[in-house]
């Protein structure tokens, strides 16, 4: 069984205090302990030989790829001028730039990592049949890309503390009520202690 750590959107709008998503998070200090949180993760799957992957957003001017829209974030991205290509905030924040060998997401246009990309493609052509998650924000682009995972057929876990909702009450929901429907909630010690044993 091949496993993947896959990453959503590491980029600078999340992970930069000038990016125009951290502030929306409520609480500094919850999203600077899953940076670190997620820096243990990356660098211990990148130790040990798994199959990393990255899945930014990134848009060109006037946002063609989505449409005229109303509602969603098909309508709140263009407004807020997020993802932009060329834009500081579009960029992977240094601490988590792809590395030789590793993946790269393209063609990606909606919430989940796999709208529209090649992510499924890819990973299927490297045998990955386990998928572990993490990123921005859980309850929205990480929830989409681990349901999505399921219906795909990978065994999906999301490294929750290694990823951050706009609120704390959000997190706790999804850890609470969404998570087990779909694959899996786990911490970054139960993904470092146990992935060498029993995942």
């Amino acid at each position: 069984m091949t496993k993947s750590l896959l990453l959503i959107e590491f980029q600078q709008e999340w992970l930069n205090p000038k990016g125009k998503l951290y502030p929306r998070v409520d609480s500094p200090a919850r999203l600077k302990a899953s940076i670190e949180q997620a820096k243990k993760a990356l660098s211990h799957a990148r130790k040990n030989g798994w199959l990393i992957a990255h899945s930014g957003l990134t848009f060109k001017l006037g946002y063609p790829e989505l449409g005229k829209a109303n509602l969603g974030l098909r309508s709140h991205i263009p407004h807020r001028q997020t993802f932009l290509a060329g834009n500081e905030g579009t960029k992977f924040h240094s601490d988590f730039e792809s590395k030789e060998g590793e993946l790269l997401v393209e063609g990606r246009l909606g919430t989940s990592a796999f709208s529209g990309s090649n992510l499924n493609c890819k990973l299927h052509n490297h045998q990955v049949t386990e998928l572990f998650i993490m990123g921005y924000a859980l309850h929205v682009c990480v929830e989409s890309t681990l349901r999505a995972a399921h219906d795909l057929g990978y065994e999906t876990r999301v490294i929750t503390d290694a990823s951050a909702a706009f609120t704390e009450k959000q997190e706790d929901y999804f850890k609470q009520h969404v998570a087990s429907h779909f694959g899996q909630a786990i911490s970054t010690e139960e993904f470092i202690s146990a992935s060498n044993c029993c995942f």
